[in-house]
């Protein structure tokens, strides 16, 4: 009987400090949307896309003016019309398999980085500009795509924005073996602007390994360690971001490419590297771009890629860009804590993110990663301090990578702990739709980070989305804008 009492005694106690803890803690409203309905693609035409943006976004540069040019962000639901026969649950566990896989690449790539020398191209045989952005969700993508003109006349086509990679690439007739894309295979003898690489060229040296035809031009391939590539010939071409032409840029124009590109035409590699768009461009942009990632549930809102001096929101907050000896690509910052519900996290430090001198560890921004990943002994810590926190809400079954899911199924809005990351000189207080989101139709909603236990910790787009990621070059920092999207 007393060790019944005991017990008891016990629980009693817990359940009022838990629920004292959780009257402390600061909340904020989450209105719980289920995940969309796939919607069709909007109609372009094949050589254009500045029919769909509204009279006042219509802004016209003439080539390296000083005018700002910015192009609008939307969220699009689709790449192909045959996802609209597709389940919203299916596409978002296709989004999370793919996410699953574009992790375990980049943790790879470091690992190659670090242990090896050689890079992940491998190789065989000052005007202001922007870009407009959608989101490929229900193509089963995490990754946000932009519509550029390639070439001269300019064709228009999807590229996936990647701010984790570096070579700017597209498929190209003759393809040999080219994956399905929304838009026509790009046909360089089509483009008068479309010039070859030769192999003895400095532009062809700066691959880590370059190959060589019988004609003597170059060749590159990137392999992003999936298992996906892509090869072909190392090129110059003019790329048109609204109305605005950068003539000049190396890109890969692929005649072999496979793996899980999702529709798109190719890929603009926005990393730190020496054959990225960034790198390459950045004189002409001071060296300074920033997007906003739309909120996948609200399709309407435009947003917008600038590059050049306007790229900086007034409302910017900024962390110090850092350097991995070993791997030029990616963006680190400095992560030094973690808030929830206004507390900061016990036994979340600088120490569990560090970026040693070899390479090894760190936080990167990554563009195409969806959800935020997490050194395994901080995730479990913010994990337990929002579940404790969170003791109002009705749990839910696990869904794939998350652990962490209630059932808000007739809700109309529920408070939830805030969520705070502590950058070195930034504190990114989050919105609740950043990391409580809808998993399925039925009205599961999960928390949207993960445990990893590979060194790297990755902050995905999930986190970034509505904010204005600002990436000054120049400065060697990263900023955040909240309500960038505007």
């Amino acid at each position: 009987m007393e060790g019944k009492t005991i017990t008891v005694l016990f629980s009693f106690i817990f359940l009022s400090l838990s629920t004292t803890f959780a009257s402390e803690l600061e909340y904020q409203t989450l209105i719980p949307h289920p995940l969309p309905k796939p919607q069709s693609l909007p109609t372009w035409t094949q050589d254009s896309e500045t029919h769909t943006i509204p009279e006042q976004e219509q802004i016209t540069a003439e080539p390296y003016s000083e005018t700002t040019v910015s192009l609008q962000l939307h969220h699009i639901d689709s790449l192909s019309s045959s996802s609209l026969n597709t389940t919203p649950d299916t596409l978002f566990n296709l989004r999370l398999r793919r996410d699953y896989v574009r992790v375990k690449a980049l943790t790879s790539l470091v690992a190659v980085k670090t242990n090896a020398a050689g890079g992940h191209v491998r190789a065989r045989g000052s005007a202001d500009f922007s870009s407009s952005i959608i989101s490929g969700l229900t193509q089963g993508s995490g990754e946000y795509f932009t519509r550029l003109g390639i070439g001269t006349p300019p064709k228009y086509a999807y590229m996936v924005l990647d701010t984790g990679s570096d070579v700017v690439w597209i498929q190209c007739s003759p393809c040999r073996k080219c994956y399905t894309q929304s838009d026509p295979v790009f046909d360089p003898t089509k483009s008068s602007s479309f010039v070859g690489v030769s192999c003895g060229s400095p532009l062809c040296r700066r691959l880590d390994s370059p190959g060589c035809n019988n004609r003597q031009m170059c060749l590159y391939q990137v392999s992003y360690g999936d298992g996906s590539f892509t090869f072909g010939e190392f090129s110059t071409e003019t790329l048109t971001f609204r109305r605005t032409r950068v003539n000049n840029v190396a890109i890969g124009c692929g005649h072999d490419n496979e793996g899980l590109f999702v529709g798109a035409a190719g890929l603009l590699g926005l990393g730190r590297g020496k054959l990225s768009f960034p790198t390459q461009a950045g004189n002409r942009f001071g060296r300074k771009f920033s997007y906003c990632l739309v909120d996948r549930s609200a399709s309407s809102k435009p947003s917008s890629i600038v590059f050049g001096n306007s790229a900086v929101s007034r409302n910017t907050i900024f962390t110090p860009l850092l350097t991995n000896p070993k791997l030029d690509t990616f963006y680190y910052v400095g992560l030094t804590g973690i808030s929830v519900g206004g507390v900061q996290v016990p036994g979340i430090t600088s120490s569990l993110f560090k970026l040693d001198a070899a390479g090894n560890g760190g936080v990167i921004i990554d563009s195409g990663t969806s959800v935020t990943r997490l050194t395994r002994s901080a995730y479990l810590a913010m994990r337990d301090a929002f579940r404790a926190g969170a003791l109002n809400l009705k749990q839910g079954p696990e869904f794939s990578l998350f652990d962490t899911c209630f059932d808000l199924s007739g809700k109309t809005e529920v408070k939830v702990p805030t969520v705070v990351l502590h950058f070195a000189g930034a504190d990114v207080s989050l919105p609740a739709s950043n990391y409580l989101i809808p998993v399925d139709t039925s009205g599961r909603f999960c928390f949207a980070f993960a445990g990893t236990t590979g060194g790297l910790s990755i902050i995905g787009n999930i986190q970034q989305q509505g904010f204005r990621v600002v990436y000054d070059l120049a400065g060697s920092r990263v900023g955040f804008a909240p309500r960038g999207c505007a």
